[in-house]
């Protein structure tokens, strides 16, 4: 009996002349959309994260983000007292729009403050 890849004289089979086909290549989006699922964190805060960009629209996003949450309570530091003041005047349609979003948990209140500024020397 032969090795695999030799003829039954024990010679080297002949290689195919074309060059080996290449397979198409894959996005590699939903991979890491995948691996980002498995690793992301089990939590309330978690969650709201994942959908708060969403749930806020693209003009408060940038400047708002949510950095705690507590039976309930979410707390979003904002980008300063003027988007801190927008988001607690939306809170209520911002609740709307997050609790549509997350499936298990439930969010009863936004806490939204304006984020501290750093010292720099």
């Amino acid at each position: 009996m032969s090795a695999p890849g030799r003829t039954p004289a024990g010679r080297a089979a002949p290689r195919d002349p074309r060059p080996p086909r290449r397979r198409a290549p894959v996005p590699v989006a939903g991979a890491v959309e995948q691996l980002a699922a498995r690793l992301e964190p089990r939590t309330p805060l978690a969650a709201v994260q994942r959908v708060w960009e969403d749930a806020v629209g693209d003009v408060f996003a940038p400047h708002t983000r949510p950095v705690a949450e507590r039976g309930g309570v979410v707390t979003v530091e904002c980008s300063g007292a003027t988007w801190a003041q927008e988001m607690t005047l939306l809170s209520a349609e911002v609740l709307k729009a997050l609790n549509a979003r997350l499936d298990g948990v439930r969010v009863t209140e936004l806490r939204c403050s304006a984020a501290r500024r750093r010292r720099t020397r």
